[in-house]
């Protein structure tokens, strides 16, 4: 069986729960790809955190260009997270030649169009399924088996952190400084929440779905968004009064005229739509195309293990291509 070599950027939490997966679900891993899957070089400062897997330690190394310039290294998994370094890693990976699979809204989102060209340049693959939705499979039926389809909206509840906030204000009258410490202490929340509560998270992932779905790329910076820290317990009780629920929702639309109208901001969603069932820090991306109809996809939208899952499917496809 042939031997496919990866180089991983990054043992964080999400680098952490991506070789687990890899070792945990060996078996049907390798027998999908149709190769032996390992990890066999470690781009990581830290190497004696504490983590639950066993890594051996000559697989780490301190220079990324030990993963770029290696003959053997067929992929590079990039989960650094932030936006720098990691675009420019990903960059200077695909010009080497090398395939590429990241789960970094924040780098893929601000630097969209320049890491496909390097892609598309060079003759390698740029796959980031677990950049929207975590676990999620969105990116991958939406430009495959659904590509057949002119897309016409897209309404997301496509971060964690604020639908737990926003559900527990609405499920037990809290307020959203009591809820967002809660988030903290079972950590769905970050000790800097900004980038979730002010739907930066969000308008990074609606750049990239727009991308993707209607062919156009928006800068996150250049989307319209609003997060959730002025929603007050009155907003909710007047919302459910009028028989709606108050979500984070990353809003894109082709009008009549071709335009395209775009946004993250709270919005009212009536309780009976289907994201309205969306709750805690659970994640759904509602689609419309001009044949399916309506779709959504629900589920863990963060979290190692699911995302170390979508990773791997990206990581898989890419060796069935090879």
């Amino acid at each position: 069986m042939k031997q496919i070599n990866i180089g991983l950027l990054g043992l964080g939490n999400i680098g952490t729960g991506t070789y687990k997966v890899l070792e945990t679900n060996r078996r049907e891993i390798e027998e999908a790809a149709g190769a032996s899957v390992q990890i066999t070089k470690i781009l990581e400062k830290d190497i004696d955190r504490p983590r639950d897997i066993d890594v051996p330690r000559e697989r780490f190394v301190s220079d990324a260009e030990e993963i770029f310039s290696d003959p053997d290294i067929h992929i590079v998994i990039e989960l650094l997270g932030g936006v720098e370094p990691a675009a420019t890693l990903m960059e200077r990976a695909l010009c080497s030649g090398k395939h590429v699979v990241t789960a970094n809204k924040a780098a893929l989102a601000a630097n969209f169009d320049r890491l496909m060209k390097a892609a598309k340049d060079h003759g390698v693959t740029l796959r980031f399924e677990a950049s929207v939705g975590g676990g999620i499979p969105v990116l991958t039926p939406l430009t495959s088996c659904l590509r057949a389809n002119k897309f016409t909206r897209i309404l997301g509840i496509v971060n964690g952190t604020t639908n737990y906030i926003l559900d527990k204000m609405t499920l037990e009258g809290l307020p959203y400084e009591e809820v967002l410490k809660d988030a903290q202490e079972k950590g769905f929340a970050e000790a800097d929440p900004t980038a979730d509560v002010e739907g930066i998270d969000a308008a990074n992932k609606l750049s990239i779905l727009m991308a993707l779905m209607f062919n156009h790329y928006v800068h996150p910076d250049d989307i319209p968004t609003k997060g959730i820290t002025d929603i007050t317990k009155e907003d909710i009780e007047a919302a459910k009064k009028d028989g709606n629920l108050i979500k984070l929702i990353a809003y894109a639309e082709v009008m009549e005229d071709g335009e395209i109208k775009y946004e993250v901001r709270p919005m009212r969603i009536i309780e009976t739509h289907p994201l309205g069932g969306v709750h805690r820090e659970y994640n759904a991306v509602f689609v419309e195309g001009n044949v399916v109809g309506n779709l959504m996809f629900y589920g863990p939208g963060a979290g190692p293990l699911p995302t170390g899952s979508a990773v791997m499917g990206d990581v898989i496809e890419i060796v069935k291509a090879m």
